[in-house]
């Protein structure tokens, strides 16, 4: 059996651009990629801590250590500039494999730095 589980998580980053010419997606600094083990156009759900939303949308890998979490196309009618989000990622993997998975969770300071 396939569960789907947590495999990443980048907690209380601050949106810093919504972008709302664009044709989707949310941007997100590269050197944040790689510490919670995500990648350019994978599947990601954005939850939005000051105002409840929750949206799915797929990444695109902005500058190293410029900070940037940008919110795209619609996805920036949801946020304001400021906003504190989670950003997660998710998995599918077997049951067993599931029980001993660790996911990788970030906590960025401040400016989105690690």
């Amino acid at each position: 059996m396939m569960i789907e589980v947590l495999k990443s998580k980048l907690h209380r980053v601050v949106v810093t651009e919504a972008n709302l010419d664009y044709m989707g997606s949310i941007t997100i600094d590269e050197a944040l990629l790689e510490a919670a083990g995500m990648i350019a156009g994978e599947k990601v759900q954005i939850v939005d801590n000051n105002n409840g939303e929750r949206l799915e949308t797929y990444i695109i890998k902005g500058e190293r250590n410029s900070g940037c979490i940008c919110l795209n196309g619609a996805a920036a009618r949801k946020v304001q500039v400021g906003d504190i989000l989670i950003i997660i990622s998710y998995a599918l993997m077997d049951f067993e494999e599931a029980k001993h998975f660790e996911p990788k969770v970030v906590f960025p300071k401040s400016g989105n730095k690690l």
